[in-house]
Protein backbone atom coordinates (compact mmCIF):
# COMPACT_ATOMS: atom_id res chain seq x y z
CA UNK A 1 0.00 0.00 0.00
CA UNK A 2 1.23 3.42 -0.61
CA UNK A 3 3.05 5.10 2.03
CA UNK A 4 1.44 7.05 5.10
CA UNK A 5 0.65 10.67 4.00
CA UNK A 6 0.75 9.69 0.33
CA UNK A 7 -1.48 11.46 -1.11
CA UNK A 8 -1.27 8.87 -4.49
CA UNK A 9 -5.36 7.37 -4.42
CA UNK A 10 -4.36 3.75 -4.59
CA UNK A 11 -7.04 2.35 -6.19
CA UNK A 12 -6.31 4.15 -9.61
CA UNK A 13 -2.56 3.51 -9.73
CA UNK A 14 -0.30 0.77 -10.02
CA UNK A 15 1.64 0.27 -6.95
CA UNK A 16 2.94 -3.12 -7.42
CA UNK A 17 4.93 -4.37 -10.87
CA UNK A 18 4.57 -6.69 -13.28
CA UNK A 19 4.98 -10.94 -12.76
CA UNK A 20 3.78 -10.25 -8.51
CA UNK A 21 3.40 -13.84 -7.49
CA UNK A 22 4.63 -15.37 -10.50
CA UNK A 23 4.76 -19.14 -9.18
CA UNK A 24 3.47 -18.60 -5.68
CA UNK A 25 2.87 -21.37 -3.54
CA UNK A 26 1.54 -20.60 -0.34
CA UNK A 27 0.75 -17.12 1.77
CA UNK A 28 -1.37 -14.34 1.39
CA UNK A 29 -0.87 -10.87 -0.02
CA UNK A 30 -3.14 -8.10 -0.04
CA UNK A 31 -2.27 -4.94 -2.39
CA UNK A 32 -3.87 -1.73 -2.22
CA UNK A 33 -3.70 -0.20 -5.34
CA UNK A 34 -3.15 -2.36 -9.14
CA UNK A 35 -0.78 -4.82 -10.32
CA UNK A 36 1.10 -4.54 -13.03
CA UNK A 37 1.01 -7.27 -16.06
CA UNK A 38 0.47 -10.67 -15.58
CA UNK A 39 -0.63 -10.72 -11.83
CA UNK A 40 -0.54 -14.46 -9.88
CA UNK A 41 0.94 -16.28 -13.48
CA UNK A 42 1.14 -19.95 -12.71
CA UNK A 43 -0.10 -19.53 -9.08
CA UNK A 44 -0.25 -22.83 -7.46
CA UNK A 45 -1.40 -21.54 -3.82
CA UNK A 46 -1.02 -17.83 -2.54
CA UNK A 47 -3.82 -16.11 -1.82
CA UNK A 48 -4.34 -12.47 -3.04
CA UNK A 49 -6.43 -9.14 -2.95
CA UNK A 50 -5.28 -6.67 -5.28
CA UNK A 51 -7.51 -3.43 -6.78
CA UNK A 52 -6.88 -4.12 -10.58
CA UNK A 53 -4.49 -6.06 -12.86
CA UNK A 54 -2.72 -5.36 -15.87
CA UNK A 55 -3.04 -7.82 -19.13
CA UNK A 56 -2.59 -11.89 -18.42
CA UNK A 57 -3.60 -11.76 -15.16
CA UNK A 58 -4.05 -15.22 -13.32
CA UNK A 59 -2.62 -16.83 -16.79
CA UNK A 60 -1.50 -20.30 -16.16
CA UNK A 61 -2.79 -20.67 -12.38
CA UNK A 62 -3.22 -24.12 -11.18
CA UNK A 63 -4.07 -23.25 -7.19
CA UNK A 64 -4.87 -20.58 -4.31
CA UNK A 65 -7.60 -17.61 -4.88
CA UNK A 66 -7.27 -14.46 -6.52
CA UNK A 67 -9.55 -11.18 -5.80
CA UNK A 68 -9.63 -8.79 -8.05
CA UNK A 69 -11.09 -5.23 -6.75
CA UNK A 70 -10.87 -3.29 -10.22
CA UNK A 71 -10.39 -3.53 -13.74
CA UNK A 72 -8.62 -5.99 -15.61
CA UNK A 73 -6.67 -5.81 -18.43
CA UNK A 74 -6.80 -8.65 -21.49
CA UNK A 75 -6.70 -11.95 -22.04
CA UNK A 76 -7.10 -13.06 -17.88
CA UNK A 77 -7.27 -16.28 -17.01
CA UNK A 78 -5.54 -17.71 -20.35
CA UNK A 79 -4.43 -21.63 -19.80
CA UNK A 80 -6.21 -21.21 -16.06
CA UNK A 81 -6.37 -25.12 -15.12
CA UNK A 82 -6.72 -24.82 -11.44
CA UNK A 83 -7.51 -22.33 -8.27
CA UNK A 84 -10.59 -19.46 -8.37
CA UNK A 85 -10.50 -16.42 -8.52
CA UNK A 86 -12.89 -13.57 -7.86
CA UNK A 87 -13.68 -10.34 -9.79
CA UNK A 88 -15.56 -7.28 -9.02
CA UNK A 89 -17.28 -6.46 -12.39
CA UNK A 90 -18.34 -3.41 -11.63
CA UNK A 91 -18.32 -2.26 -15.75
CA UNK A 92 -19.92 -5.63 -16.78
CA UNK A 93 -17.27 -5.92 -19.61
CA UNK A 94 -14.82 -8.57 -17.92
CA UNK A 95 -16.18 -11.53 -20.32
CA UNK A 96 -14.49 -9.44 -23.06
CA UNK A 97 -11.71 -9.34 -21.21
CA UNK A 98 -11.11 -12.86 -20.30
CA UNK A 99 -9.60 -15.91 -22.11
CA UNK A 100 -12.48 -18.07 -21.84
CA UNK A 101 -10.58 -21.19 -23.58
CA UNK A 102 -10.44 -23.22 -20.05
CA UNK A 103 -12.70 -21.42 -17.61
CA UNK A 104 -16.24 -20.83 -16.97
CA UNK A 105 -18.05 -17.33 -15.48
CA UNK A 106 -19.93 -17.88 -12.41
CA UNK A 107 -22.21 -15.95 -10.22
CA UNK A 108 -20.75 -15.74 -6.76
CA UNK A 109 -24.08 -17.64 -5.22
CA UNK A 110 -22.79 -20.61 -2.89
CA UNK A 111 -22.57 -20.42 1.04
CA UNK A 112 -18.62 -21.31 0.51
CA UNK A 113 -17.35 -18.49 -2.30
CA UNK A 114 -19.69 -16.00 -0.71
CA UNK A 115 -18.16 -16.84 2.68
CA UNK A 116 -14.52 -17.09 1.53
CA UNK A 117 -15.07 -13.45 -0.57
CA UNK A 118 -16.99 -12.05 2.73
CA UNK A 119 -13.55 -12.98 4.73
CA UNK A 120 -10.93 -11.60 1.66
CA UNK A 121 -12.47 -8.28 1.64
CA UNK A 122 -12.83 -8.10 5.38
CA UNK A 123 -8.65 -9.10 5.92
CA UNK A 124 -7.77 -6.70 2.89
CA UNK A 125 -9.83 -3.89 4.88
CA UNK A 126 -7.57 -4.75 8.12
CA UNK A 127 -4.56 -5.52 6.51
CA UNK A 128 -4.56 -2.48 3.95
CA UNK A 129 -7.11 0.25 5.19
CA UNK A 130 -8.43 -0.01 1.44
CA UNK A 131 -11.68 2.19 1.11
CA UNK A 132 -12.26 -0.05 -1.68
CA UNK A 133 -13.25 -2.97 0.33
CA UNK A 134 -14.96 -1.15 3.37
CA UNK A 135 -16.95 0.12 0.72
CA UNK A 136 -17.64 -3.46 -0.64
CA UNK A 137 -18.18 -5.08 3.03
CA UNK A 138 -20.73 -1.98 4.06
CA UNK A 139 -23.52 -3.21 1.49
CA UNK A 140 -22.04 -6.90 0.90
CA UNK A 141 -25.31 -8.08 -0.14
CA UNK A 142 -25.53 -5.43 -3.16
CA UNK A 143 -21.67 -5.75 -3.62
CA UNK A 144 -21.55 -9.44 -4.03
CA UNK A 145 -23.95 -9.68 -6.91
CA UNK A 146 -20.91 -8.17 -8.89
CA UNK A 147 -18.88 -10.29 -8.40
CA UNK A 148 -17.87 -12.83 -10.78
CA UNK A 149 -16.17 -16.18 -10.30
CA UNK A 150 -13.71 -17.59 -12.57
CA UNK A 151 -13.43 -21.40 -12.64
CA UNK A 152 -11.28 -23.06 -14.59
CA UNK A 153 -13.70 -26.51 -15.95
CA UNK A 154 -11.74 -29.53 -15.46
CA UNK A 155 -10.75 -28.30 -11.74
CA UNK A 156 -14.55 -27.64 -10.74
CA UNK A 157 -15.43 -31.68 -12.50
CA UNK A 158 -12.16 -32.61 -10.04
CA UNK A 159 -13.65 -31.10 -7.03
CA UNK A 160 -17.29 -32.09 -7.88
CA UNK A 161 -15.87 -35.58 -7.68
CA UNK A 162 -14.22 -35.63 -5.02
CA UNK A 163 -17.52 -34.41 -2.63
CA UNK A 164 -19.41 -37.83 -4.53
CA UNK A 165 -16.57 -40.01 -3.47
CA UNK A 166 -17.72 -42.28 -0.44
CA UNK A 167 -15.22 -41.54 2.23
CA UNK A 168 -14.05 -45.52 2.46
CA UNK A 169 -12.66 -44.73 -0.85
CA UNK A 170 -10.51 -41.71 0.13
CA UNK A 171 -6.88 -42.72 0.42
Amino acid sequence: MPPPGSVIVAEDNIIVGNVVLYGATGGEAYFRGIAGERFCVRNSGAIAVVEGVGDHGCEYMTGGVAVILGRTGRNFAAGMSGGIAYILDEDGGFAGRCNMGMIELEAVEADEDVERLASLLQHHADYTGSPVAERLLADFAAAQSRFLKVMPIDYKRVLQARRTVPLEMVG
